[in-house]
């Protein structure tokens, strides 16, 4: 009996023991470090979110990361003809404004951080993975994906990081955007590529439909998503039939219904009935103004649990007289080309009412008709007049998109990082106008390109194209390329890249259509906003008259190149002429038509 009370005390003490030193191996889940962090699918759930969180910053889609790619385009020009737009605008960038050279290159970096730090805790061996865990792989490679879309496309040879391990030494740190051999900043960019198509591919394998329902209709990055971008991936670098492949089991339905909304509007509207809608395949979320939090988070460092998880894209785009930040306007061309051609019943383009803000009689009395609202501009009726300029001091066609000018829900402009419409980065009207561009690319017009478009022009209630009016590749190119592109996606994301794909900057006679689409006019005369201009007359200005060699591209900030001695600068930072790049690819810059011929 002694015996056995001496063997339970000492079995009583080890336990005490132990529990003593399981009480102090505890770790505070208040301050989680990258030891302790990520072990578990609730810990890299969180990181996911983290990830889409990162998407909403100054540099990525909340201001800045989304709006430089449009002013950098022909629809857009700067109408307050000063902060870093006005240089982005005129495309001749310095190397030590933060705005362009900086921001974007800094947002995207801190996205590609937390996505690395999922994938590199997924693992490689996706078939490992069970059906959550290859769903928070394939999110993380989503975002990653279109981390390094838009970093290639705004800087042309971005350093490629791609495990989060690469982190714990300086040499992973400060990374390298050359190799040994490198003849041009488009060694790198082709390496970058490589990977974007790399990701989105096989996150396309790896992510659900959007037809799983919950929060994959909600928002969360789909096999639909990944597709979409993987296709625009391809064409950036001229892989047409690798992409009309991926676009056509888009359509087929592979990945989920998508279709176009019966009303163009409805794509530029806030709330639940709008958003995340059948024509979206991915879009940036943003919550509705009113629910948020009273914090703007201009920067990922700007941390808030009282955020307000807005965009400020409306601020950029809205009307002075309104309280926007009078920014940027639409061009005079882009104007004239949706008045050029009515619908079937004669009526105005609606796309036009959702993409400029300006005063039509004809909407008078529209109201409701194809998704027109009337003659709003907030909660004021516009009259002829007292036409509503962007800027007071420089006069310029307002932008309706993502603004709630046309929305008729709010007095005035929602300031800062609050407005609350999502904004749709790709739609199926994108996919059905890339289709019949690659398929005009492969084969040149066929009756199945031309009713791809007609689908998409339907919507709008314009009359059909006929395959008989397009007798080359040259000239529904030219249709797609500088008709039917700005009427459906004018004033949004995504036209810079495109000037840049198609070769633009590499021909005289492109070169001068893109002055002639920019051309604009500063005026304080609010009657004359309307007026057609032409690059040449006197006092007209245009976006590309400055264009300096290599600057399609934003240089990258001198600092950071500083800081980093295994960085270079590229094409923009040393004014180098990227034509070559074409010429050795051998890739087709279609000349001008006319399409009245």
């Amino acid at each position: 009996m002694k015996l056995y009370k001496i063997s339970l005390a000492l079995m009583l003490g080890i336990g005490a023991l132990t529990s003593c030193s399981d009480k102090l191996e505890l770790t505070n889940p208040n301050q989680p470090t990258t030891g302790t962090f990520g072990n578990t699918v609730e810990d890299l759930e969180e990181a996911v979110i983290a990830c889409y969180h990162h998407i909403r910053m100054e540099g990525t889609y909340a201001r800045v990361g989304y709006t430089l790619d449009v002013v950098r385009g022909d629809e857009v020009w700067n109408s307050a003809q000063g902060w870093g737009y006005y240089l982005a605008d005129k495309l001749s960038p310095s190397t030590t404004d933060e705005i362009y050279a900086l921001w974007s290159w800094r947002d995207w970096y801190y996205t590609i951080n937390i996505c690395n730090f999922v994938i590199t805790k997924c693992g490689e061996d996706d078939a490992l993975l069970s059906d959550t865990m290859k769903r928070i792989k394939g999110q993380a490679l989503f975002i990653r994906g279109l981390a390094y879309y838009n970093l290639a496309g705004y800087y042309q040879n971005p350093a490629l990081i791609l495990d989060y391990n690469q982190y714990s030494s300086l040499d992973g740190l400060y990374a390298s955007n050359r190799a040994e051999g490198d003849s041009s900043p488009f060694d790198q960019y082709d390496r970058v590529m490589d990977q974007v198509e790399k990701d989105f591919a096989e996150a396309m394998t790896l992510l659900p439909a959007k037809t799983a329902g919950g929060e994959w209709a909600k928002g969360r990055a789909t096999s639909g998503a990944a597709a979409g971008y993987y296709a625009r991936a391809l064409m950036q670098r001229h892989k047409y039939e690798d992409a009309l492949a991926v676009l056509k089991r888009i359509i087929n339905k592979d990945f989920g219904e998508y279709k176009l909304m019966a009303n163009y509007g409805d794509n530029f509207r806030e709330g639940s009935a709008f958003e995340n809608n059948a024509e979206s395949l991915f879009e940036v979320q943003f919550l509705d103004y009113g629910s948020q939090g009273p914090d703007d988070e201009w920067t990922p460092v700007n941390i808030s649990k009282n955020a307000s998880q807005g965009h400020a894209v409306e601020s950029n785009f809205g009307p002075g007289d309104f309280g926007g930040w009078a920014d940027l306007s639409a061009a005079p061309w882009l104007y004239w080309l949706f008045k050029s051609e009515t619908t079937k019943d004669g009526d105005l383009d609606p796309r036009l009412y959702w993409t400029i803000g300006t005063y039509e009689s004809d909407w008078d009395s529209k109201k409701d008709k194809l998704g027109v609202l009337g003659n709003m501009c907030y909660t004021t009726t516009m009259t002829e007049d007292a036409p509503v300029v962007t800027n007071n001091n420089n006069g310029g066609l307002p932008i309706a998109k993502w603004t709630n000018m046309r929305t008729g829900l709010y007095s005035t402009v929602v300031v800062g990082l609050k407005c609350g419409i999502n904004l749709r980065l790709m739609r199926y009207a994108d996919v059905l106008l890339r289709a019949a561009e690659c398929e005009n690319e492969i084969s040149g017009p066929t009756q199945q390109a031309i009713d791809w478009i007609n689908e998409v022009r339907s919507r709008a209630q314009l009359k059909d194209l006929s395959l008989a009016d397009f007798s080359s590749k040259d000239k529904l190119f030219e249709q797609i390329a500088n008709v039917e592109r700005p009427k459906e996606f004018g004033c949004e994301f995504g036209r810079g890249l495109d000037l840049q794909r198609w070769g633009f900057f590499y021909n005289s006679e492109r070169m001068e259509q893109m002055k002639q689409h920019s051309a604009y006019k500063l005026s304080t005369d609010k009657s004359t906003v309307k007026n057609a201009v032409a690059y040449g007359e006197d006092g007209v200005e245009c976006s590309f008259a400055t264009f300096l060699n290599g600057h399609e591209y934003f240089p990258i900030w001198q600092t950071t190149l500083n800081d980093n001695p295994n960085l270079v600068g590229n094409s923009a930072n040393e004014t180098l002429d990227n034509s070559s790049y074409f010429q050795k690819k051998g890739w087709t810059i279609h000349p001008v038509v006319d399409l009245s011929k």
